[in-house]
């Protein structure tokens, strides 16, 4: 059943002569998904996954998109930023004093909580951080700045950790 003011439409491939931006012109959306998994070795660690997210062989086959990242765990977070190795160490010292580890979170006391890893500050730090990302795709590339890299922020390892990812477009 359609919601009222709602209406189905009929997509159709668009052959790649056509001009996309031209009025009236559809061309069906393609989606592909695949999941990344991220082994990380510290308790705190950034890792970046710009290589791997470029070579998806699914983003060739998108002219216009988008790529979506989703991590599939409470305890870490992805960002867009520079991976360089003195400014890492100011995104975990900045998270540190926001967020301090001496600080009694409820969640780690065994008193009200069943949580046995002492993990509070990394579902913190997570929710600062966000666990979405959407990165343009145009001509089968990543749209990303100079010095932007995908990043995949551990807050509770080591573990082996997962990335959803879904790519999309025409």
């Amino acid at each position: 059943m359609e919601a009222k003011g709602t209406r189905r439409v009929q997509y159709s491939r668009s052959s790649p002569a056509e001009d996309l931006t031209a009025p009236g012109t559809v061309s069906s959306m393609k989606v592909f998904a695949t999941t990344l998994t991220v082994p990380t070795r510290e308790r705190t660690e950034i890792c970046n996954l710009t290589d791997q997210l470029a070579a998806l062989p699914a983003l060739q086959q998108i002219a216009h998109g988008y790529v979506l990242l989703h991590s599939l765990h409470t305890t870490t977070g992805l960002c867009l930023n520079e991976f360089q190795e003195a400014l890492l160490h100011d995104i975990t010292t900045l998270l540190r004093r926001l967020i301090p580890s001496e600080q009694a979170y409820r969640h780690n006391d065994p008193a009200v909580s069943d949580d046995t890893r002492g993990n509070a500050t990394g579902h913190l730090s997570a929710i600062l951080l966000g666990q979405t990302l959407q990165i343009p795709v145009e001509h089968g590339r990543l749209m990303l700045g100079t010095w932007q890299s995908v990043l995949f922020c551990e807050f509770d390892g080591p573990q082996t950790r997962h990335v959803y990812v879904q790519v999309m477009g025409v």
